[in-house]
């Protein structure tokens, strides 16, 4: 390929890193949102919460890209430019999935923590910032990995618009150069890069958030170590 041609395949990718950066962060703060909501004492909230779940869940996140990019600026009189359209279409879509991690991250922490802390009278708010989610969340981590990957791959859907990301700029290299097995041969590696690097950055903070509350990444809880001198047993060497 000419210098031109890769200029243009790069620019698709800091397009997609953008895509993936923004939609990850929306998704994220909708998956925390939801998931918590979902867990509330309120059945109102529980059901407003279940319903956003279900529904953005039951959608093709393709006809949601065309929904908010085609259908939702006309009714209100505005137009999306097409990288707040897929992030918002991919952040909402994904964040239903997220929100399913965070309620079902919640609910498997032990009950017994639950009465510790209204035992020790905290709030609903204290109970989930202080003894729910420093539980919860490093076990959130490994499924938010494989959505995170997930997310890249669709944010290719975005080229349905125009948008110049990697697999439309992947296209129009194909069209330029007449050849399509070596073109997207080298985007398939580019995508596998780039999620390689995502695994490996949510493995390593898994790791951290698991040594910070005592647990070992594999799930085990992690065995305090015996004091020098001192035997199998508890006698002293």
């Amino acid at each position: 390929m000419t210098k031109g041609l890769w200029e243009l395949v790069l620019q698709g990718v800091w397009i997609t890193v953008q895509l993936l950066v923004l939609s990850a962060l929306l998704a994220g703060a909708v998956s925390f949102v939801v998931g918590i909501a979902r867990t509330h004492r309120l059945w109102i909230v529980r059901f407003l919460a279940g319903f956003y779940t279900e529904v953005f869940r039951g959608t093709s996140a393709l006809v949601m890209i065309f929904w908010v990019f085609f259908v939702l600026p006309p009714a209100f009189g505005w137009q999306l430019v097409p990288l707040w359209a897929g992030t918002l279409a991919l952040g909402l879509t994904y964040g239903a999935y997220g929100a399913e991690i965070v309620r079902g991250a919640l609910t498997a922490v032990e009950p017994a923590q639950r009465e510790g802390g209204i035992a020790l009278s905290f709030t609903p708010w204290q109970r989930m910032r202080l003894i729910l989610l420093p539980q919860a969340v490093p076990e959130m981590i490994p499924p938010f990995s494989n959505l995170l990957v997930e997310l890249l791959k669709g944010t290719a859907l975005v080229s349905v618009m125009g948008m110049g990301d990697l697999a439309f700029s992947g296209n129009l290299v194909r069209l330029a150069l007449q050849e399509s097995a070596h073109i997207y041969t080298y985007i398939l590696l580019i995508y596998f890069v780039i999620a390689f690097a995502l695994t490996r950055l949510m493995r390593g903070l898994e790791k951290r958030l698991k040594r910070g509350v005592g647990k070992a990444p594999g799930g085990a809880a992690a065995r305090p170590a015996r004091p020098v001198g001192t035997s199998v047993g508890g006698g002293a060497a």
